[in-house]
């Protein structure tokens, strides 16, 4: 199927054995008018209609198709269910993971991933386009049994032994001892001068005698 600009539904449009397949060109927040005008004139209901988008709370990797359910603050999400007055489309939902910066999405889902991560998305996506059969036969349950068991968020399994490496406490520095100088040795106390002679000598220096 070939993409090609329709202006009627600014969006790029293919069409092959009755299926539809549209990339609305607008800005994210009024991707449901391309939706909403084809649904409308081909009578296609909620049910059979299909919305492909990123999903903040799935890391790199991984894929998972639901019906219905809330839209996440999801802006391309929101302006669908209203136009489509319902929220009972069908989703793929394509992990990209969440910024560092909580209130970063809108630049963070308009950024070039890196190669490990686009690695990852586009593994899911090709995983993803193997189960369409199954959804074109309407064999949801199928196409969603077998995405979900080949999940592979590789780059969220690296992350998290990133994050458990960086929790891990550093190891304590040894402190160096203080040490202290050894006192100097005390001189050894001088032995008292003997006088000369013996018992005579003292005697002498007592009495001055030189005799």
């Amino acid at each position: 199927m070939a993409l090609k600009k329709d202006n009627h539904y600014q969006a790029l449009v293919a069409r092959d054995a009755g299926l539809w397949l549209v990339m609305p060109q607008t800005f994210m927040n009024a991707s449901g008018r391309a939706v909403q005008m084809l649904a409308g004139f081909f009578k296609i209901p909620a049910e059979e209609i299909l919305v492909v988008h990123d999903e903040l709370d799935f890391p790199p990797g991984t894929a998972r198709i639901k019906q219905g359910g809330g839209i996440s603050g999801h802006n391309g999400l929101r302006d669908i269910s209203q136009r489509l007055g319902s929220h009972d489309y069908w989703r793929l939902r394509l992990g990209v993971g969440r910024p560092a910066d909580k209130d970063g999405g809108a630049d963070y889902v308009l950024e070039k991933p890196p190669a490990e991560e686009r690695e990852a998305i586009e593994g899911a996506i090709a995983r993803s386009l193997e189960v369409v059969p199954q959804m074109l036969e309407g064999d949801m349950q199928a196409a969603m049994n077998k995405l979900h068991s080949q999940d592979k968020p590789v780059v969220a399994k690296k992350a998290q032994e990133k994050k458990a490496e960086e929790k891990k406490p550093e190891p304590k520095k040894p402190v160096a001892k203080k040490v202290e100088p050894a006192p100097a040795p005390k001189p050894e106390p001088k032995a008292a001068a003997k006088p000369e002679g013996g018992l005579k000598g003292f005697f002498k220096g007592l009495t001055g005698s030189k005799r």
